[in-house]
């Protein structure tokens, strides 16, 4: 008689299943981590911990009123202002409150000593309360994720600088950078966009600029200006930069919408460049036969003033030994010191770092130069070996 076996369908039918429930299961965590590090995630975790903490703090403020006092209930407040949403936030206060009836009637009237709920803790709790929905109603108003709000400013400075980094030069060449915010904050009205162009990109082409303004005031248009720049930088002709960056400036009709710039066009084996200003500060190029400092401008007007301005630039070449500086007129000029002063300076003490080849020398200059001057500086340093 023939042994019959088990028939093989429902064990791949609960095989699937269990395959499909942990696919479901590992997409959903994986979206859930997503979202955490976006700050979209729930606050139900947030919301539930500084809801336990508030029954806890009334127990303690009960059983040991002197250690505990009653206005410890704007810590899990305060920590809920910065991590909650509104509508969680007002759940937690609405439980802060009860908190506050719970100790009073327990505790006694306020007359009766210390250590009990008096008009002054309901005031505290209530201010730190309000200042926290203030604080997370405009978060929500501005659409600033509830957990990552605190470092977007980070990032937006973190893009500046990442889009201020210049390209590696083939040998022969020394580049160096530095920028200094105005009064030590985090934000420039000073940035740098750079790309190396052309044929084999041998050409390399960095354009510097200097918005109106400075420190926090300028970090927002620095930072639009320099994403728009750096786009335009190598998509078209050298010659066609300036005009395209003035339009754009004056198409933004900004209260305070003017920039100077700098655009540097140089080829890396012939060390020929074409340097176009919009209202800039002179460039200065030291030559190593002379061991003189000359100054290099081009002719234009400030961006952002008016259509149709036109920019000529002048020429010049970097021979071996040469040094080219280019900054903004925080470096040189402030109110007690007049542009020339200022580029008499720089120049004498640049003159210190021709033994080093200039190594570490743009951070020094503006140390040296400009330490203390509450303006955005700027320096970049191109020596040709």
């Amino acid at each position: 008689m023939a042994v019959r076996r088990p028939s093989l369908a429902p064990q791949k039918a609960r095989l699937h299943r269990a395959r499909r429930a942990w696919h479901r299961a590992r997409t959903r965590l994986r979206r859930s981590a997503v979202d955490y590090f976006r700050g979209g995630v729930s606050d139900w975790l947030a919301f539930s911990a500084l809801l336990l903490t508030i029954p806890a703090l009334t127990v303690l403020t009960v059983l040991m009123p002197l250690w505990v006092a009653p206005e410890a209930l704007v810590l899990p407040l305060i920590a809920g202002g910065l991590l909650l949403r509104p509508a969680s936030l007002l759940a937690l206060y609405a439980s802060a409150a009860v908190a506050l009836i719970v100790e009073s009637a327990l505790l006694g009237p306020y007359q009766d000593g210390a250590g009990r709920v008096t008009p002054g803790t309901i005031l505290v709790v209530a201010t730190a309360g309000l200042s926290g929905l203030l604080v997370a109603q405009f978060r929500s108003r501005v659409g600033v994720p509830w957990r990552r709000g605190g470092t977007m400013l980070f990032d937006l400075r973190e893009r500046i600088r990442v889009q201020s980094k210049l390209p590696r030069l083939p040998r022969g060449w020394h580049r160096e950078m530095a920028l200094r915010p105005a009064g030590g904050q985090s934000f420039s009205g000073d940035f740098v966009v750079a790309a190396r162009t052309g044929p084999g990109e041998r050409t390399l082409e960095v354009v510097l600029t200097d918005v109106s303004g400075k420190g926090m005031d300028a970090g927002s248009r620095a930072l639009l200006l320099s994403g728009a720049f750096g786009g335009l930088l190598g998509s078209l002709p050298p010659h066609a930069f300036l005009p395209a960056a003035n339009g754009y400036l004056l198409r933004q009709d900004w209260d305070e919408g003017f920039a100077t710039s700098v655009h540097l066009v140089l080829d890396l084996d012939s060390g020929d460049y074409e340097l176009f200003s919009a209202g800039h500060v002179p460039a200065l190029q030291r030559g190593a036969g002379t061991g003189k400092w000359e100054e290099k401008s081009g002719d234009g007007p400030l961006l952002g003033v008016y259509e149709g301005a036109q920019f000529d630039p002048v020429k010049g070449t970097l021979l071996p030994g040469d040094v080219l500086m280019l900054f903004t007129d925080g470096l040189v000029e402030t109110s007690e010191r007049d542009l020339a002063d200022g580029i008499d300076r720089l120049t004498g003490e640049a003159d210190r770092h021709v033994a080093s080849g200039f190594q570490g020398a743009a951070w020094h200059l503006i140390e040296t130069v400009a330490r203390d001057v509450n303006d955005d500086r700027a320096l970049l340093l191109l020596c040709r070996g």
